[in-house]
This record gives C-alpha cells, structure tokens and sequence, in this order.
C-alpha cells in the first residue's frame, strides 16, 4: 500500500512571490515556467498536492515535484528544468579541429572538381577519410552535425566574400593628385582662385556595353484599380551594344558626350576634339581621367603633341580607383533615371536617346562637388 504523501510546507519571500505573481500573469514566458509559478502560488494557499492537481488539471506528482524542487533550489529556479549530463560526445575536438581545418582549403585541392566546398561534399568526404586520420568518430558524422560544428567556429566555406587587393604601389600619390584638382575646383568657386575663363576641369570616362534592347509585343500600360504597372513581355531582342564618352564639366556642370559604337583611341580624340572646340583657345583644359589604354595610346600622345602647350592636362586616377572620378556619380543617375528599363527599336535610336538625355542634363546642370578627404590636402 501507497505511503500517504504529506503536506510539504513551502516558504516564498515576498521578493519571490512577486516574481512568480508576474511570471504567472505573464503571455511572454514560456509555457512551463508560467504553468510552474502559478502551481507554487496555488500550493501556498492551500498545501494539498490532489488540490491543486485537481484545479490546475495536472497529475498530482507533477505539483509534488514542482514543490520539492521549490524547496531545494527555491522557488525561482524550480520554474526551470534542472541540468541533465547528456550522452557524452561522440565526436572529439581533435576530430572538430580537422573538419574545420578541412572547411578552410578549397574543395578542389583534394581533387573534387567543385571549387568550394557544399555542406552535403564536406560532410561525404569527412565521413570517408576522417577513419584514415585518426577519427573513426566521424563514420557517421551527418551533414546536419557538420554545419553545427563549422557554426561554433563561424566558419561558412560555401561563400565567397569579395575583397579588393590594392595593386597600385602608388595609390596615395595618385589620390593625391587628384584631389589637389578637387581642391583647385573648390577654391575656384569659392572666389579663391579669380581664373574666369582660363581654367576649364573635367572629370571624363566611359560608358560600354550599354545594351539596346527591343520588345517582341508592345508594353500594355497600367489600368486603375487593374494593373499598377507597366506590363511587359518576358522575351526581347538585341540590337548590339554602344559606348558613352562623357565627361562632366566640375565648374559649370556642363556634360560633354559622344556615343559610338566603341571606345578605341579614335573614340578618344574625337571626343578631345569635341571639348576642344567647346572652350576658347587660350583656356587650360584638365582631365580627370582612368588609365584606359586609349588614354595612354600611340595615337593619343601623337594628337597631344600637335596640340598649343598646356592645352590638355591629364590627371590619371590610380588603378582600382574610379570612385575618385566624381563623373562615376553622373552614368549612376543616367543608369537609373534612363537606360534602366529602356527599349529601343534600332541601335540609333539608342544612340539619338542617350544624346536627348545629355541635352536635358545641360538644360538643367547639375554642379557636382568633391568633400570625401578634401581637407586633408594641403
């Protein structure tokens, strides 16, 4: 016969039962514990296991063992589950330290024709040749378990995060320079350096590849309260491609372009050719430039030369360094504000587009201005 279970007289501290008050009211705690304070609560008014079990709708034993645990470890600490030992790990921390060793060479250097490594190739090839290295451990190693242990180590050796390896050695001379032009455009507009028409700075790149792309069915327009948006057909054609070469007047905001087909020295001349015309004789013309090979060419330094002195100044920005080339901004809102989405008919009429838009920019020009640095040049 069953002994008879005795009351068990249960002491809360006010601090205590205000505690389990709030967690018994409480809709953000979980479940259990919430269930466990209110059983402690119940138990201190009325000390009868069968009594509260009854009332909470719970097995007796369930409010026994709630309270035993209260009176051991006291009331907080009995709303939680206690510690258990576990299984002891299977696999070991020399076998752990070499799959993540493994997860840091390439995949292809152990002869796999992937490139990096996918959880599921790692998990297979640790499994195959863990035995070999002295981790037997690993037979049954399973791809879930793999990206547990690659997770305590942030390791993720099926991504690529991208870098970019400075390969100028004379990066900061070069930046330098080009923000001493930066300098000379501020003090320009601020009145500083009284020039008037003697100086004219122009930061000048390339645009390629710019796609013209027709439409195999025309574009059905929105409807109100229908279709939000333009609708298009998923299919379409090429046309070829163009090139802009463009460059930004810093001080007037005036854009100068060509669009061609390519952008080869020809290219370049013609378009030296175009802002020569666009400025008076006796005017200094100062490029900021990229170090393109139609920059540097025969065919360039042989037009320069036949050209007044210090008529054309070049400013070469260091190699991986075109986000110094405030003219990188303007082909950004261009890309944004026209070619994007745009579809032609013909090649020219891409052409004829991209030249309306450079017509537009000059109606309204936009006087771009360098800060990034600039005080720190002397």
């Amino acid at each position: 016969m069953a002994a008879w279970r005795r009351a068990l007289e249960l002491a809360i501290g006010e601090e205590d039962m205000a505690t389990l008050s709030v967690i018994a009211r409480s809709r953000n705690e979980p479940a259990r514990r919430v269930e466990r304070a209110r059983l402690l609560l119940a138990y201190r008014e009325d000390p009868s296991f069968f009594a509260v079990a009854q009332a909470a709708g719970v097995h007796h034993q369930t409010v026994q063992r709630c309270v035993e645990r209260a009176l051991a470890y006291g009331p907080i600490a009995a709303l939680d589950d206690l510690p258990r030992p576990g299984r002891e790990p299977t696999i070991t921390a020399e076998a752990k330290a070499w799959v993540v060793n493994l997860a840091c060479r390439k995949a292809k250097e152990l002869g796999y024709p992937h490139e990096l490594w996918t959880t599921r190739l790692l998990a297979r090839h640790a499994r195959e040749h863990g035995a070999a290295e002295g981790h037997p451990c690993l037979g049954q190693l399973a791809q879930g378990t793999l990206c547990n242990i690659l997770n305590e180590q942030e390791i993720k050796p099926h991504k690529v995060r991208y870098y970019l390896e400075r390969r100028d050695p004379e990066f900061k001379r070069k930046m330098a320079e080009v923000l001493c032009v930066y300098r000379e455009v501020k003090l320009i507009k601020e009145g500083a350096a009284a020039t008037g028409d003697g100086v004219a700075i122009i930061s000048y790149d390339e645009k390629p590849g710019i796609q013209a792309i027709a439409t195999t069915a025309p574009d059905l327009p929105p409807e109100p309260g229908m279709h939000a948006t333009f609708a298009r057909d998923h299919e379409y054609e090429r046309k070829g491609t163009v090139s802009l070469l463009a460059g930004i007047d810093l001080l007037t905001g005036r854009v100068h372009a060509l669009v061609r087909d390519r952008h080869r020295s020809c290219e370049f001349i013609e378009f030296l050719q175009l802002v020569d015309v666009a400025y008076p004789p006796h005017t200094a013309i100062k490029l900021i430039l990229d170090n393109h090979s139609a920059h540097i060419s025969k065919e360039t330094k042989a037009w320069l030369a036949n050209q007044p002195p210090r008529r054309f100044e070049f400013t070469f920005t260091p190699t991986h360094g075109s986000w110094l080339n405030l003219i990188e901004g303007f082909f950004s809102k261009l890309a944004r504000s026209v070619l994007r989405h745009i579809r032609v008919t013909t090649k020219q009429e891409l052409k004829d587009r991209i030249m309306a838009a450079m017509a537009e920019f000059n109606r309204h020009p936009v006087v771009h201005t360098w800060s990034y640095k600039l005080d720190q040049v002397a």
